[in-house]
């Protein structure tokens, strides 16, 4: 299996294996975030722990898709955000100044809502794209090797393997969003995040995206917004529940193990709004 347009003539660099227990715990201490004057999040704490599924929760515009953006310092990238803010990935701080915005980015990845596979890029190209744009070299063997790895893993192997010279555009929309995990798993993230990847997708799709959930917790920490309530029944260990009430800024009224916060949750506003009362 070799995609001849893909490869490039780069001295050999032997790739590393991911190591056995790799998934990194997350946690976020006390995390407030504004847009201008608006403050959206008030002192949001929650902690992720490793090889789980974590759910955020919650009715449109409470701050779960700003505090995901948060744990892989992607909020940076609004020019009126700023943020008071402490996230700790195995206990050491990814705002810290002596910290590379592009390490924590790499240790923690990112899976939008909408499937963004590069237009011009073919299957095999795009896996490797965060490889090329981190100067990562590698033997065309080991790219090969990389490609059929990272497709499987996201469930896509077996669908695509015939076609890897096909642009990623040409897949369908549940294809198009594993190859988006493939190609974030390609380098290799100790977290995954997910801004709810299957709200664009039909049913059959949703089902795939999230078996492939399932089968990467035990290599990768996942954090999940979704606003499908059996989804995160179906997927999480995990929930945190935000809320922003009457113009005031989001916070987590409630967080804890999914079966707990779906069968008994403690505060009344959790009860309504997973069992559809609103949002």
């Amino acid at each position: 299996m070799t995609d001849p347009a893909a490869t490039a003539t780069l001295p050999p660099v032997p790739a590393p294996a991911p190591p056995a227990g790799r998934a990194g715990a997350l946690e976020a201490e006390a995390v407030s975030a504004w847009f201008g004057d608006r403050k959206v999040l008030d002192r949001v704490s929650l902690a992720m722990p490793a090889h789980e599924v974590t759910a955020l929760i919650g009715p449109s515009g409470c701050g779960k898709s700003t505090f995901l953006r948060i744990l892989n310092r992607m909020h940076e990238l609004v020019g009126s955000a700023a943020l008071s803010v402490r996230v700790l990935l195995d206990g050491a701080d990814i705002y810290d100044r002596g910290r590379r915005i592009t390490h924590a980015r790499r240790e923690i990845g990112m899976v939008f809502q909408k499937p963004n596979p590069f237009p011009a890029m073919s299957l095999y190209e795009n896996v490797l794209a965060g490889l090329r744009l981190g100067g990562v070299r590698a033997s065309r063997e080991e790219k090969d090797a990389l490609v059929e790895e990272c497709l499987t893993r996201a469930g896509l192997w077996n669908e695509v393997r015939d076609r890897l010279r096909q642009p990623g555009g040409a897949l369908s929309g549940g294809q198009q969003q594993r190859l988006c995990i493939a190609r974030a798993l390609a380098v290799r993230p100790r977290v995954l995040l997910m801004d709810e990847p299957c709200s664009a997708l039909d049913p059959t799709s949703t089902h795939r995206v999230e078996e492939t959930v399932a089968e990467l917790k035990s290599e990768v920490t996942i954090v999940i917004v979704t606003h499908n309530m059996q989804q995160a029944a179906r997927v999480s260990d995990s929930c945190a529940f935000f809320l922003a009430e009457q113009g005031t800024p989001g916070v987590i009224v409630e967080h804890g193990p999914t079966e707990t916060m779906f069968g008994s949750p403690a505060d009344p506003r959790t009860e309504d709004y997973v069992s559809g009362r609103f949002g």
